[in-house]
């Protein structure tokens, strides 16, 4: 009786601590796959002088589900975290604003064209 009372209070110490850890592992891949589709508007900007203009657009997380102009701009960027995370492109040509925000809204990171990072709104990564 003496060893299941020590179990249940080691998992009830333990599992919270699992449960944070993994959060914020999977804000992390979250935060880099903002990294990496900044990097594909710049790789565009670069070609064309223009970032491609979107109006708050939710990325699908697979190439087969985005239009032919998604599949166009961004055919070289696949997120790690998309089960999890949705990403948003808001662009005019000239600045974009990029969004992942956690589907069970808990966490919402942002990255900008000058490299403006936010991720006020998750509060297990604090700063990234």
């Amino acid at each position: 009786m003496i060893v299941v009372a020590i179990v249940a209070i080691l998992a009830a110490v333990a599992m919270p601590s699992y449960n944070r850890y993994m959060e914020k592992s999977q804000a992390r891949a979250a935060s880099a796959d903002l990294v990496a589709l900044s990097l594909v508007m710049e790789n565009r900007f670069q070609k064309t002088l223009l970032y491609p203009s979107y109006s708050n657009a939710v990325i699908p997380a697979s190439v087969a589900g985005r239009d032919s102009d998604m599949t166009r701009d961004f055919s070289a960027w696949t997120p790690t975290q998309g089960a999890l995370f949705d990403y948003t492109v808001d662009s005019d040509g000239a600045h974009y604003t990029l969004i992942a925000t956690r589907k069970n809204g808990s966490c919402t990171l942002s990255m900008d064209a000058h490299n403006v990072r936010d991720a006020s709104a998750c509060k297990v990564l604090g700063s990234w």
